[in-house]
């Protein structure tokens, strides 16, 4: 089992890289405009996260933030940088759905009242008047 898990993980670049420049030479752009452009968004994705996940972990020791949501969102976004790192079409492709899914609609109000289901168009927080 061990040796098919090996074999799977050592064959998805290859493959991957094979589909990329299956679909470069489909598409007529070059396979390092590609590679290139995923790369350089995948360290963007990396370097703006870093400072995201400070600001959600300072949000959540203040606690104006669930500090699960904060984890789940970094998790989710580092992993996506790194599927953009990797070269190949079909991992960007991986990359680009995990970016898509809304995986914490209605999180924060779900965690709050765990037995009802949140509102679409009610706002959540805290509100004060003003006058």
């Amino acid at each position: 089992m061990r040796f098919v898990l090996l074999a799977i993980v050592l064959a998805f670049p290859a493959i991957d890289l094979l589909v990329t420049v299956r679909f470069a030479r489909w598409t007529g752009v070059p396979v390092w405009t590609w590679l290139a452009l995923s790369t350089c968004a995948g360290f963007l994705l990396l370097r703006n996260e870093r400072v995201a996940f400070r600001a959600n972990t300072a949000a959540a020791m203040h606690g104006q933030q669930l500090t699960l949501r904060g984890l789940f969102d970094s998790g989710r976004k580092v992993l996506a940088g790194v599927l953009f790192i990797l070269p190949g079409v079909i991992s960007d492709l991986m990359a680009l759905v995990l970016l898509a899914l809304p995986l914490n609609v209605g999180f924060e109000a779900q965690a709050a009242h765990p037995g009802r289901r949140p509102r679409p168009d009610a706002l959540d927080g805290d509100f004060r008047r003003l006058d």
